[in-house]
């Protein structure tokens, strides 16, 4: 029910914008979420927003190069990522909760894309 799209190849110092779409939606959203893994490394946080107050979170370091933002009338959350580098390469995917509370915590998310590659070369 989360398609995730917009990853690919691009050099550093570059721009991407992630895009998830919550297609044919059955349950009621509390925060989209965005999190990423890099070969042999945990899935770590990027990103949350709240559906309802638009309220954002970010993972520290991450704060000031990407942006969460959200579409409600098209069910979608975006990940605007700049000046990207190449430890920013990772599979990114996007989750979705039920949760009024926000959590960057990946257990407490219900729903998961598929995910997609973003590679940073230098």
């Amino acid at each position: 029910q989360l398609q995730a799209s917009g990853g690919g190849l691009v050099q550093a110092g570059d721009s991407l914008r992630l895009s998830c779409a919550a297609s044919r939606r059955t349950f009621s959203i509390g925060h989209m979420g965005w999190f990423r893994q890099a070969p042999g490394k945990e899935r770590e946080f990027v990103a949350a927003i709240s559906w309802s107050t638009g309220n954002t979170y970010y993972a520290h370091l991450l704060k000031g190069r990407f942006t969460i933002s959200r579409a409600n009338a098209e069910n979608t959350v975006y990940l605007q990522m700049n000046s990207l580098k190449p430890e920013d390469t990772a599979v990114y995917y996007c989750a979705a909760d039920r949760s009024s509370w926000y959590s960057s915590q990946a257990v407490s998310y219900d729903y998961w894309g598929q995910g997609t590659q973003v590679t940073v070369s230098s």
